[in-house]
């Protein structure tokens, strides 16, 4: 069986019927700006109820923060499309994505922040100190007080807090990324509760029409028992 929409006059399956005294008033007040005419008498599918549904939410956000923004937007077109939203920027951070000198500044600030380097330096260190004090007799290429050394140790700081700072600013960018991506999660979800308590209600409303009539027809019977006792 199918019934036809108050508001598309379009036929929808007898399940997708919802009456219109079954609806919240906000979701009615939205309905009427587009149909005045819509009232408690009428009925429309439940594929229109979730996209009014969908439209008061974004009156809501754009009341509550203004104009909606890149992320906001995002959200709402992933609830339109019941698409998902989740995203981690790790998963974009490959070799064919990120250029040569980024992941050199990767390698390097991995590198230089590891016992490994802090070992092998420090090894270097008392290599070149030894070697030109006790085997050259202080008298080889680099004499105490290693000037040439503290002019290496000196590019090799200059060269690596820069390549370092790109790794870190490019580790600030993906943070950035997924702190955008928590709040369009939890913006999505809290939104998606809000629509879960909806149908929640409908369903409610529903079942409790259903008692009601399952009611009347049990009161119905009754009546009929007892005023065919009456007549014998």
């Amino acid at each position: 069986m199918k019934f036809t929409s108050d508001i598309s006059g379009k036929e929808f399956p007898q399940r997708e019927k919802v009456a219109a005294n079954m609806v919240r008033k906000p979701i009615i007040d939205a309905i009427k700006k587009e149909h005045p005419e819509f009232d408690d008498t009428c009925s429309l599918a439940m594929t229109e109820l979730n996209e009014y549904r969908e439209k008061y939410i974004a009156d809501f956000l754009q009341q509550e923060l203004g104009q909606l923004d890149e992320m906001e937007t995002k959200v709402m077109q992933s609830l339109r499309e019941k698409t998902l939203i989740s995203d981690n920027p790790d998963d974009d951070d490959d070799a064919a994505s990120s250029t040569f000198g980024q992941r050199v500044a990767d390698k390097v600030a991995s590198f230089g922040g590891s016992w490994t380097f802090i070992i092998i330096f420090v090894t270097f260190l008392l290599g070149w100190i030894a070697a030109n004090i006790f085997l050259l007799a202080n008298k080889g290429w680099d004499p105490y007080p290693f000037i040439l050394l503290n002019l290496i140790l000196s590019c090799v700081a200059a060269l690596q807090a820069p390549v370092i700072m790109m790794s870190q600013n490019r580790q600030g960018e993906k943070d950035r990324e997924k702190a955008q991506n928590d709040y369009m999660v939890n913006l999505k979800s809290e939104l998606e509760i809000r629509m879960l308590h909806e149908k929640i209600d409908h369903l409610i409303l529903h079942q409790e029409q259903s008692l009601i009539e399952i009611q009347k027809v049990q009161v119905d019977m009754i009546n009929d028992i007892l005023s065919r006792m009456e007549k014998k």
